[in-house]
């Protein structure tokens, strides 16, 4: 069986410390699957390896079962394999139409400067539109960034990522920063996102994890402790120990 993301025996030293320990993952399409473990469980690390920013010691990445261990991030992200990242990394003075173009041009392959005639590429343009209705950010197209609520840009960066096409979504604690009132923006986002889209992501808001995952695996010092269901995570007496902090106090 092709899976949307496959892992197989992924490990990562930094010198002498092993961060990744032999961590296998299996994502079908569609999916919903979190990503949870304590500060310093190698999550992002274990991200970072998927998507190219590292190179793993040893291990294998399958996208859709395409080998793409020694991949460019590039080339992962032409294959549909998408990430977002803890912090915002959206172009501030630029509107938020103007942020989801540019993503959109550059997978079409054409031509658009911040600085040229906005909108002036209809197929550009129809992709915004519907990006925008997506997002539930039409009213604010012409905002600039710098004049959005945090969560607003959390979507806008939720948005960049879709913009590409993706596969396989990887989200790096798409709630972080974000006040209460609101978290439930970005939570609705992810509800309304494409059935078929795997989604992987990083959380340490247990409420939106319960809430949105099917399935959940828990890392502890870089190696996976356990997989399962809400359920089965949620009455696992391993992970209320280690997750919720008696062996890390």
């Amino acid at each position: 069986m092709n899976y949307a993301l496959e892992t197989r025996g992924m490990c990562k030293r930094f010198g002498a410390v092993e961060v990744t320990k032999n961590v296998g993952l299996k994502i079908e399409q569609g999916a919903r699957h979190a990503l949870i473990g304590p500060n310093g469980a190698g999550k992002t690390t274990f991200i970072n390896l998927c998507t190219g920013v590292l190179a793993p010691d040893a291990g294998a990445i399958l996208v859709g079962g395409s080998d793409l261990t020694r991949a460019s991030p590039q080339r992962r992200v032409n294959h549909g394999l998408v990430r977002t990242f803890q912090l915002n990394t959206l172009f501030n003075h630029l509107t938020v139409a103007e942020n989801l173009a540019i993503p959109v041009a550059q997978r079409l392959g054409r031509s658009w400067k911040p600085w040229g005639r906005t909108g002036s590429d209809g197929a550009v343009r129809a992709e915004v539109a519907h990006l925008l209705e997506q997002l539930g950010l039409g009213a604010l197209a012409a905002r600039k960034i710098v004049e959005l609520a945090y969560g607003q840009r959390r979507l806008v960066e939720i948005g960049i990522a879709l913009a590409l096409r993706p596969k396989v979504l990887l989200l790096d604690e798409p709630a972080a920063g974000i006040p209460n009132g609101e978290s439930g923006m970005v939570l609705e986002l992810l509800e309304r996102l494409p059935a078929e889209l795997a989604i992987v992501f990083i959380e340490h808001d247990m409420n939106l994890v319960f809430r949105f995952a099917r399935r959940i695996t828990v890392l502890v010092e870089g190696a996976v402790l356990t997989e399962g269901s809400v359920d089965e995570i949620r009455n696992d007496p391993r992970v209320r120990d280690v997750y919720l902090g008696r062996r890390h106090d």
